[in-house]
């Protein structure tokens, strides 16, 4: 196993208990990068996140440094942290938001400086209930702290920044349904022209959208340097990365692992990370970026953790969750569950998502319980077709967003990968894994 010996960059506290209190945080080196980042210009501050080619945390992998640059000369904007991690099987946000708050309310006030924001939403996903008790805990006692307000550390810059709380919709994840629910209306995605949020975003102004682990990776950012952060990793995969390991794997957590050194086969079987397979069975797939991914198969243990490097393999790293499956592990059923979770999640506003996911669970639910036919598998693939048509990655887009359009991949890949194993359903009548 080659696991590097990078820096923790995100997750370098908890290990202590209290990670979450400002006494730790002050006395592990909080806030020293902000003092640094009010002791530069704004310019140079977005100069050292350019360098750092930090790429977004949250699933789309876009540059933060080319996205505040679309902004920098906007004369009003806004800055919204997107904490409405709701991609099943994720919780590498949920993490940060329970353990380290403070680290991202500097990355939060950091930015805003580098943007000349004087306003900041938190926007937390409502279960997330201590999350989002620690992370307004945090903030309250940032602004007695000096470190949020009026006056930051008397540099004469200030920032107001809300926390405020969803209700739950896995849509809202999705920018601009998030920006549409923080005015207060229903989580519908915008089309897109016009309504890019770097052109017409919160109230209609300007406004930049950063994932909770891309802000969280300023305060080291700053005070190491952009090109320190870029040293890491390789290519356009800059810097360590959090993974939440999921599935039948001994030891299921969330682990910060350098990008592009480290591989799926090291996140999965190092002793220090996964640890394995569970009860020593055999690898069956992988999911490798969310349930919203194409899967992996074995063949792919050996690939690197990098951005290009999984996206040429047919898949993405996405909102960075792992999700194991062992060879007990029926593969219909998985898609079963995924296609189910997206029909109750989508909003509804466009007809192949809301139709044609409703269509695909009713097909594949009958498939798992026994009672499908052959030519299902077949018209699978058709209902597919007609909402991301080609069914290519990345998919043809038929929808407002990529919700609609990421549906079939999971269905594809079981098909792609076990079509003889489904079509055994519909031989014996029965799941044959019970």
């Amino acid at each position: 196993m080659a696991i590097t010996e990078a820096p923790r960059i995100v997750t370098s506290r908890l290990s202590h208990s209290d990670s979450h209190t400002l006494e730790r945080y002050l006395a592990t080196g909080g806030y020293e990068g902000l003092r640094k980042a009010l002791s530069m210009t704004p310019e140079q501050v977005a100069a050292e996140v350019d360098a750092a080619s930090l790429l977004g945390r949250g699933g789309a992998g876009f540059p933060a440094g080319r996205k505040w640059a679309m902004l920098r000369k906007a004369p009003v904007t806004y800055l919204v942290v997107n904490g409405d991690e709701s991609e099943p099987a994720t919780f590498k946000d949920h993490l940060l938001l329970e353990r380290d708050p403070h680290q991202l309310v500097e990355g939060v006030v950091i930015a805003a400086y580098a943007l000349g924001v004087t306003q900041a939403f938190i926007y937390v996903r409502g279960e997330l209930a201590l999350g989002m008790e620690r992370v307004q805990a945090a903030l309250n006692d940032a602004y007695e702290h000096g470190a949020v307000g009026p006056d930051i550390f008397g540099s004469g810059f200030g920032v107001d920044v809300v926390v405020h709380p969803g209700a739950g919709a896995y849509i809202c994840g999705e920018e601009t349904a998030l920006i549409e629910s923080l005015e207060g209306k229903r989580g519908f995605p915008r089309i897109k022209p016009p309504y890019f949020p770097a052109a017409i975003g919160l109230y209609g102004e300007p406004t930049v959208v950063n994932n909770v682990e891309t802000l969280s990776n300023l305060p080291w950012i700053v005070l190491n340097g952009g090109a320190a952060f870029s040293a890491l990793g390789e290519g356009r995969s800059a810097g360590t990365r959090l993974f939440a390991l999921a599935g039948k794997v001994r030891n299921p957590g969330v682990y910060e692992i350098e990008m592009v050194k480290t591989t799926f086969r090291d996140l999965i079987y190092a002793p220090v990370l996964g640890g394995g397979v569970l009860a020593g069975r055999d690898l069956k797939a992988i999911i490798p970026g969310g349930v919203s991914a194409p899967w992996f198969g074995p063949e792919h243990l050996d690939l690197p953790l990098g951005q290009d490097e999984v996206g040429a393999a047919g898949s993405m790293l996405g909102s960075g969750s792992v999700v194991v499956m062992d060879d007990q592990t029926c593969a219909l059923r998985a898609a079963w569950r995924i296609t189910k979770f997206f029909w109750r999640e989508s909003c509804g506003q466009c007809t192949p998502c809301r139709e044609g996911s409703g269509w695909l669970e009713k097909i594949l639910r009958r498939l798992e319980q026994g009672a499908g036919r052959e030519e299902d598998v077949d018209l699978l693939l058709d209902v597919c077709d007609n909402i991301a048509p080609g069914i290519t990655w990345p998919p043809q887009q038929t929808t407002i967003c990529v919700l609609g359009p990421s549906i079939p991949s999971s269905i594809a890949s079981a098909i792609r990968m076990f079509r003889d194993e489904i079509l055994l359903h519909v031989k014996e009548g029965a799941c044959p894994y019970g």
